[in-house]
């Protein structure tokens, strides 16, 4: 994304979150009747919701925040981290060149922000973060050295234990090629990571084990499972791929985000095959709400929830929407999160009681927006 402004804001008093891991598991919903015994729509009930704000800013100075995740429940304790944290990883440090950024932070249920993690200088934290609740945060690096296309890397995955530790990295120049977003299928010590790699417009599996008494992880499998997305260098976006992944273990489909494409594909077995299924099926192209879609989120009621970045087909009159839609592609809602274009990125969903927190990086103006909604 273009480099972004700073603006300093007010911190919330949220309570306590919990992930909606669960949430994943719940079928697609086949009918109208059907959908009127689940929760409301998410998006639906933004324009009446007042976000907080809260600066993602790390003392450092590093800037455009791109992913986004929740610290699930059955994560340990004894560390940095506590179930129902946020994390941000930025990928501008703060000569705002993109791909230079080093620093996670995160966002306590108080509100709090503070740092989780610094790298080293110029690994360029991009929208790629997850964690696993066997103790780990996985975050992609795809790096450049002057802000531009000329000089982005293939980058990694890297490996960061519950104390801001690095104590991993994956990399093949082949497999994560620009690793640009992430989803994780949480099996506990064999997690499955589906990466979306915005270099070759591939999605590949990682197969995971947690080892030597949850202390380190293994690679045991890496399979390309998907191809043939649109992929380019972007003089304003750095680079248009693949981004936004959500995987339904109940059905065993992927849904991948794919920014230039302007569609959301759904990819078949894809825990479990062995080959590469191409872009599987597209479920929504539809030009009149998709923008460019980045994050990617599955809502309670089974809809999915995408970010526009605006770098593709961009409407002036729709700028920054998340756009809400049924697995089979139907429209349900939208809703403006900046005035100006090119404001969301990574988005996440958690639980606060019977409310939901969505969770919105805008780096228009480098902040995380909360909004509290009906479940």
């Amino acid at each position: 994304m273009r480099p972004k402004p700073r603006r300093h804001s007010v911190r919330p008093q949220v309570e306590a979150l919990e992930t909606l891991e669960l949430l994943s598991t719940l079928p697609a919903v086949a009918a109208d009747v059907s959908r009127a015994r689940q929760p409301a729509s998410i998006v639906g009930q933004l324009p009446d919701v007042t976000p907080t704000s809260v600066s993602t800013i790390p003392a450092n100075g590093d800037l455009n925040p791109y992913g986004v995740a929740v610290v699930p429940q059955g994560f340990p304790r004894n560390g940095l981290l506590e179930p129902g944290d946020i994390l941000v990883s930025n990928f501008n440090a703060s000569s705002n060149l993109q791909g230079t950024g080093t620093t996670i932070v995160k966002v306590t249920p108080g509100g709090t922000q503070s740092l989780f993690f610094q790298g080293q200088a110029g690994i360029g934290l991009s929208t790629a973060l997850g964690v696993v609740k066997g103790g780990f945060v996985l975050v992609g690096s795809t790096p450049t050295t002057d802000g531009t296309s000329a000089t982005i890397q293939p980058g990694s995955i890297l490996i960061i234990n519950r104390f801001g530790q690095q104590v991993g990295t994956i990399s093949d120049p082949t497999l994560l090629n620009g690793p640009w977003d992430l989803t994780v299928n949480d099996r506990g010590n064999r997690p499955q990571v589906f990466v979306s790699n915005v270099l070759s417009g591939a999605v590949t599996r990682l197969d995971l084990q947690i080892t030597d008494h949850g202390q380190q992880v293994q690679v045991v499998g890496k399979t390309q499972i998907a191809s043939g997305y649109t992929h380019r260098s972007d003089p304003a976006a750095l680079e248009i791929g693949p981004t936004g992944l959500v995987f339904d273990p109940a059905r065993n489909v992927l849904y991948v985000a794919s920014t230039g494409d302007n569609a959301i594909f759904a990819v078949r077995g894809a825990s479990t095959t062995r080959t590469d299924q191409g872009t599987g099926r597209v479920i929504d192209q539809d030009s009149t709400h998709l923008h460019g879609p980045l994050g990617l989120v599955r809502a309670p009621n089974g809809d999915l929830i995408a970010a526009n970045g605006d770098a593709v087909n961009a409407d002036p009159n729709q700028p920054s929407e998340l756009v809400e839609f049924t697995p089979s592609g139907r429209f349900v809602a939208q809703f403006s999160l900046d005035p100006n274009p090119a404001g969301p990125f990574g988005i996440a969903l958690a639980s606060a009681g019977r409310s939901v927190i969505m969770a919105a990086v805008n780096d228009n103006h480098n902040v995380l927006e909360l909004f509290r909604v009906h479940g």
